[in-house]
């Protein structure tokens, strides 16, 4: 009788311990699959075609909703959702067509900022959005404009949110101020081989001082 009741809590104790194992193994699988969307979304932004670029999002998108439903509470799983549900949307330009494509992705956005404030990817990609997107799509420049600043401030190498607070800079006519932002991110993106910004950057830092010219020459006539 002792020998079967042993038998019954080492029965007990192993389920236990097996159960109490899962949401770990949950929370690994979950952030394997969201490193994994997030590097499809990586290769489809360097990818030369957009049939190409189409699967890596596609990929990207079934691994970063395989990691969610692993671990709906980590950021990570939901902002890799998030960046493939992004570049889908864009993928033929910078407009988005999709209103329910619109509202999901901001979803899984805002979803990650609920289960981490301070999430510095998923702060950059809000305030980007923010001063992108026109007021009846939930836009707010001023709001966006704090956000970038606020990820400016606090991460030295983030190249997309110093990018895009250029862009608001020209906007305002502050054109020595964008062309100053657009060549740390210039500088960071090939520093840290962030090649996919290397054009973006070029660009953005050739028009600002294109412009800042102008003003200057403006003013001095």
């Amino acid at each position: 009788m002792r020998q079967v009741r042993a038998l019954v809590l080492r029965g007990i104790l192993g389920l236990s311990l097996f159960f109490l194992s899962m949401p770990s193994l949950a929370q690994e699988a979950g952030e394997r699959l969201a490193k994994q969307a997030l590097e499809e979304c990586h290769q489809g932004r360097l990818a030369p075609d957009r049939a190409t670029r189409l699967a890596h999002f596609q990929q990207g998108q079934t691994l970063g909703e395989r990691a969610v439903a692993a671990d709906e509470g980590n950021a990570d799983t939901h902002f890799s959702l998030f960046c493939n549900l992004g570049e889908l949307l864009r993928i033929d330009g910078e407009s988005f067509t999709s209103l329910f494509g619109l509202r999901r992705m901001m979803n899984e956005l805002d979803r990650a900022l609920e289960i981490d404030p301070v999430h510095i990817d998923a702060l950059s990609a809000k305030g980007t959005l923010l001063v992108k997107l026109p007021g009846i799509l939930g836009g707010d420049s001023e709001k966006g404009e704090q956000i970038l600043q606020e990820v400016v401030s606090k991460a030295p190498r983030a190249v997309n949110a110093r990018l895009a607070l250029a862009r608001v800079r020209c906007q305002h006519g502050r054109h020595e101020e964008a062309a100053l932002l657009a060549s740390d991110a210039l500088a960071i993106a090939k520093k840290h081989n962030r090649i996919e910004f290397i054009p973006e950057a070029e660009a953005v830092l050739q028009q600002a001082r294109s412009n800042a010219a102008k003003t200057t020459k403006e003013d001095r006539s």
